[in-house]
């Protein structure tokens, strides 16, 4: 761990009270840094720094209570009994929240398991200068191995300082217990996972202020670096969109649309100001700081304008965006705008606003979901919309491949989502076993449509023995129980479907749990079983899922970048197969292939331009 994880900087409350409960004193600071400090003695103490008053204050790590339900939303509280003091902490860097709780946890852990604190006489005899404090040096993987052994494997832990006396420490222990989950959910959080370099570089540009757009093409982790990204940012100035519910889902967003409040931007500027001057649009645009786009193939290049024209209106602010920092990924050889009839929609890049706003390009290069290298190099051709006599041949030769296993038959996918849904609903009635009615529920029934259109799970998932189904969640990441997993169910067990999955895995599948943001910042659940029918599904319900055993026919693609988005689905060309493949099928946007050109001629001179150092948020 870093020294990085010793520190969180956010919004700070410290309320002081007396043994009855009742308040003393209250401070509230709107930015300041909690350090992990130890004196001379080697006791451990949280330093609290505000930024604009430059007040201290310092309470010792004993006798505390941490509550960490609500970390992913960066707030937690931090009790310290014996002083009568509690840290209220909000607007924290989700990731840098984690990191420190985590420490604080190792730390504390590992000192009970020490034997008791320094004796008077060492102290006295410490040549030491009394007074001092220094930052606790990061976690070792000694430490860390230890603390997660302990949270992971205790059905009980505590958080204490060890006392000399039995009976006290034992008193202590009951006066500090800590739930397990409190403790295990430091471990279960995939925000700490190690990153590449590449992507490093780009969290580092984010974190310097710069405006930026990240691409790559399929796989190569843009929605995990836009997670990362998003844990790494306070949240209450963070709007996390994307231009479809499905991808603003994936990364626990909103869409486009619902943040700007100009509905889909049909009408003119003077009325789209004032339809974002209604109180809920004007309050997040005035209180954004940072703003995500992902998909930002899918964006029309009119409407990036009018939103770029209202953000400055708003804000009252004529710097680009309205002095919004823009994080904008996505890969233009996907899927573009939607066009109408009478009028044909522009590329993002095309827009007048996209060079005053977008300042540093990245690209992520090193693929992660497909390992063949063989079938990389196809898929980086068929982006381009280059194929070659080879590339025909071997997409060809897939279509003789059998690559059903264990009762699972491939997954097609259609280029029309109508199309999907009558091949499921088809496939099921042919079925001749009992049906089972799974219902959703949704804390807030208003909100189902909503909730229908941005989440792949449905609100009614009908099933019967036999019925083939796609895993939408990932329960189990090192068994294979992936997003995107797919498998039969097999039986009915007390009402729960077992699904037997590919790799041969038996699953109960029980009820699960998705959130979903609205504009006002308020939170929507729904609880279902965590499958979908799979005989069929659409490519553009398919972006951001890993196949293992999908079929396409590409004969009614109308898009460019559509049939890549299909083939870039499967994990392997041995789990793919194809049929009645031909070259007109694939074709790349002219315009994108000139934006490339371009993009990657600029990616030197950008890489010599300094970004200065990492500042804090």
């Amino acid at each position: 761990m870093d020294q990085d994880s010793c520190s969180v900087t956010c919004s700070v409350t410290i309320e002081w009270t007396n043994s009855q409960g009742t308040m003393l004193k209250k401070a509230n600071h709107r930015t300041a840094t909690l350090h992990l400090v130890r004196n001379n003695f080697r006791e451990m103490f949280i330093e609290v720094r505000a930024e604009k008053s430059n007040q201290t204050t310092k309470l010792p790590l004993k006798s505390i209570s941490v509550f960490n339900k609500f970390m992913s939303e960066g707030k937690a509280s931090i009790k310290f009994k014996e002083e009568h003091c509690t840290l209220f902490l909000s607007n924290a860097p989700t990731a840098q929240l984690i990191s420190f709780l985590k420490t604080i946890y190792i730390k504390i852990s590992n000192e009970s398991d020490r034997a008791g604190r320094m004796t008077l006489k060492e102290k006295l005899l410490s040549n030491k200068s009394f007074g001092g404090h220094q930052e606790i040096s990061p976690a070792t993987s000694t430490e860390v191995n230890k603390a997660k052994e302990k949270a992971l494997s205790v059905s009980r832990a505590t958080i204490t300082t060890p006392s000399p006396s039995a009976a006290k420490k034992r008193k202590r222990v009951d006066e500090n217990k800590l739930n397990l989950p409190t403790a295990k959910k430091l471990y279960e959080n995939p925000t700490v996972s190690q990153m590449t370099e590449e992507q490093s570089r780009i969290l580092d540009a984010v974190l310097s202020g710069k405006n930026i757009f990240f691409t790559g093409s399929a796989g190569t982790g843009k929605s995990y670096l836009l997670r990362r990204i998003i844990a790494a940012l306070p949240p209450e100035v963070t709007m996390a969109t994307a231009s479809t519910g499905v991808a603003a889902c994936h990364i626990g967003g909103i869409t486009l649309h619902q943040f700007a409040g100009i509905g889909l931007g049909t009408a003119n500027l003077e009325r789209c100001y004032q339809m974002a001057s209604r109180n809920s649009s004007a309050s997040l645009w005035r209180k954004t700081k940072h703003l995500i786009i992902d998909e930002i193939s899918m964006v029309d290049g009119e409407y990036f304008d009018k939103i770029e024209a209202v953000a400055r209106h708003i804000r009252r602010n004529e710097r680009p965006f309205g002095g919004i920092q823009l994080i904008l990924c996505g890969d233009f050889f996907q899927l573009p705008p939607v066009s109408s009839r009478d009028k044909k929609a522009k590329f993002c890049f095309e827009s007048d606003a996209w060079e005053k706003c977008v300042h540093f390009n990245y690209e992520l290069q090193i693929v992660h979901r497909q390992k063949d290298l063989e079938f990389v190099k196809i898929l980086n051709n068929i982006r381009i919309g280059r194929v070659t006599d080879e590339i025909t041949e071997k997409l060809k030769a897939t279509a003789k491949q059998k690559i059903e296993d264990n009762g699972i038959l491939a997954t097609r996918l259609c280029s029309h989502v109508n199309e999907a849904e009558e091949i499921n609903e088809f496939q099921l009635n042919e079925l001749k076993s009992e049906s089972k009615v799974y219902m959703a529920q949704d804390s807030d029934p208003s909100m189902t449509t909503t909730l229908n259109q941005q989440l792949t799970v449905p609100d009614k998932l009908i099933l019967k023995i036999g019925a083939q189904v796609m895993l939408l969640k990932n329960i189990n990441v090192s068994t294979g129980l992936v997003n995107g997993a797919r498998g039969v169910v097999i039986k009915f067990a007390d009402n729960v479907p077992v699904v037997q999955f590919k790799s041969g895995i038996q699953y109960y599948a029980k009820l699960e749990k998705w959130a979903l943001k609205t504009n006002l910042g308020t939170v929507v659940h729904r609880k279902q079983i965590p499958l979908k029918l799979a005989w069929a599904f659409s490519i553009h319900k398919s972006q951001g899922l890993t196949l293992d055993c999908v079929e396409m026919c590409l004969t009614r693609v109308f898009n460019a970048g559509q049939s890549y988005v299909a083939l870039s689905r499967a994990q392997s060309l041995e789990s793919l197969r194809v049929l009645d493949f031909n070259n007109q099928q694939v074709w790349a946007h002219p315009a994108v292939l000139m934006f490339y050109k371009k993009f990657r001629r600029n990616l030197q001179e950008m890489e010599m331009i300094p970004l200065g150092k990492k500042k804090r948020i």
